[in-house]
């Protein structure tokens, strides 16, 4: 009997990182397990020798721990389902595959490679699916000579299971192949290890992209050859571009790792995850990791393709920065600081991120938005009036020559000269905001003025002053 509390795995390749596809798989499969109180395992698929990359699983591994995604069984956790690593399952593999061998479910092929290239090059010529069965294999030869063994298609037999996404699904048995299962070095093919593993690891719940549709029907046909019982399946529409095209970098889309370096906040990104394909049935954008673990269901998962935008992404990102107490940002700007702010003292830093919290979006923007709290401008836009820091740059050091540079104070005196020149207060402060930051946008004026002290404004004025007189 099938433990009562679901235990899903997720069962990624090391034959590259994680994707934000990967990520999405992983995560729903993580919320499944703890909304039911169930067992999250993690499986390497890892018989693609020839295509594994070296760093790729512990990558993996580290973008899960990133994210918060604690898996209970599997590498670094261990577990009574082990070993996690199809490499190291080789024995197991070749026992099933003998079962079913002595009862005839599979048999050995001795067909060359190149006479299967040329019966796939003849389908495609008459523009009909490949399909192989014993009758057209070569089936008799030395069990010492180099083979494969196959599986009997059972064509009587129509497979047909109720997807939780996609719903009642079915295939005719007269439309699938007799498919390799271990291949002529011993090592299996996915098609066969991926059950084997299912099964003795007892999992409740297969979760996993819709590109496995197809080939769900010839995994239920070795759940039967078993005798074992299937578990249920739940196929994932995939991540699409804004172009609907399959994504990729080109839309934007990063690897997990990457979207840690650049300064995303894990929440944010498993917020963004979850909710790519997926809803709670209310209008809700925003939620914690606990939020959504309280209320994920399978059958909120949506059957079309769901859209990435890195502007959505951005904007959510920007609602948990805001939601970061001080002491919380502090800590995680840590090492997205710009090079010049190294010798600003931590008090000094913790009151420029008072000023850009409501602007960041995320933290690899923090050199763009504070540098010149750090240094001062060497050039200025294009949008600096010459003529008008001419005319009015005296007045202003001489407005701010005795202010005790508070905040309110600064305001007053400043609102004070706009009535005095009669300009429109726009243009005035958009000249001292240039002069003292080299930007166009910026934190409050005032606040950015009294953050910058009195000595380091007055300068930065006077070097605009100075620059304007040049060029008149």
């Amino acid at each position: 009997m099938r433990e009562q509390a679901p235990r899903v795995r997720f069962a990624p390749s090391p034959t590259g990182y994680m994707h934000v596809g990967g990520l999405r798989t992983a995560l729903f499969n993580w919320l499944f397990a703890r909304n039911q109180g169930g067992v999250f395992i993690l499986r390497f698929e890892d018989t693609d020798q020839a295509r594994v990359i070296e760093d790729a699983a512990a990558s993996i591994m580290d973008s899960l721990q990133w994210l918060g995604l604690d898996w209970d069984e599997g590498p670094r956790a261990g577990g009574a389902h082990g070993p996690y690593w199809q490499s190291q399952r080789l024995e197991s593999y070749q026992k099933h595959a003998e079962t079913l061998l002595e009862q005839g479910r599979i048999y050995r092929d001795w067909t060359p490679p190149q006479d299967l290239e040329a019966m796939r090059k003849a389908a495609q010529k008459e523009k009909r699916p490949f399909k192989v069965d014993r009758s057209q294999l070569k089936t008799d030869g030395s069990p010492d000579e180099p083979h494969v063994l196959r599986f009997a298609i059972d064509q009587s037999h129509d497979p047909a299971w109720d997807d939780v996404v996609y719903g009642r699904q079915s295939r005719a048995g007269s439309e699938l192949d007799d498919f390799v299962c271990l291949k002529s070095d011993g090592w299996p093919t996915y098609n066969f290890a991926n059950v084997v593993d299912d099964h003795l690891m007892d999992i409740s719940h297969v979760l996993r992209g819709d590109e496995f549709l197809s080939s769900t029907p010839k995994f239920l046909q070795l759940y039967a050859a078993f005798g074992w019982q299937t578990p249920s399946f739940v196929h994932v529409p995939p991540v699409h571009g804004p172009d609907k095209t399959k994504l990729s970098k080109r839309h934007g889309a990063l690897g997990a790792l990457e979207y840690r370096d650049w300064g995303y906040l894990p929440g944010a990104l498993i917020n963004f995850l979850a909710t790519l394909g997926w809803n709670d049935g209310t209008t809700q954008e925003i939620f914690t990791p606990a939020e959504l673990i309280n209320r994920f269901s399978l059958e909120r998962i949506q059957k079309s393709p769901a859209v990435f935008d890195d502007g959505r992404l951005d904007w959510i990102n920007g609602h948990h920065l805001r939601a970061l107490t001080l002491d919380e940002l502090v800590r995680r700007a840590e090492g997205f600081w710009p090079q010049s702010a190294r010798e600003a003292s931590m008090d000094y830093k913790r009151q420029v991120l008072t000023l850009v919290q409501e602007r960041l979006k995320y933290l690899g923007e923090l050199p763009e938005l504070t540098w010149f709290f750090f240094t001062d401008p060497a050039e200025y836009p294009e949008q600096l009036d010459m003529d008008n820091a001419r005319q009015w740059l005296p007045r202003v050091l001489e407005t701010i020559e005795s202010s005790d540079f508070s905040e309110a104070d600064l305001e007053e005196r400043l609102r004070g000269l706009v009535a005095e020149l009669d300009v429109k207060t726009g243009e005035l402060f958009k000249v001292i905001r240039i002069s003292i930051t080299g930007q166009t946008a910026a934190p409050g004026l005032f606040e950015t003025m009294h953050a910058l002290g009195s000595e380091t404004t007055r300068r930065r004025l006077q070097t605009v002053l100075s620059r304007a007189r040049e060029v008149a």
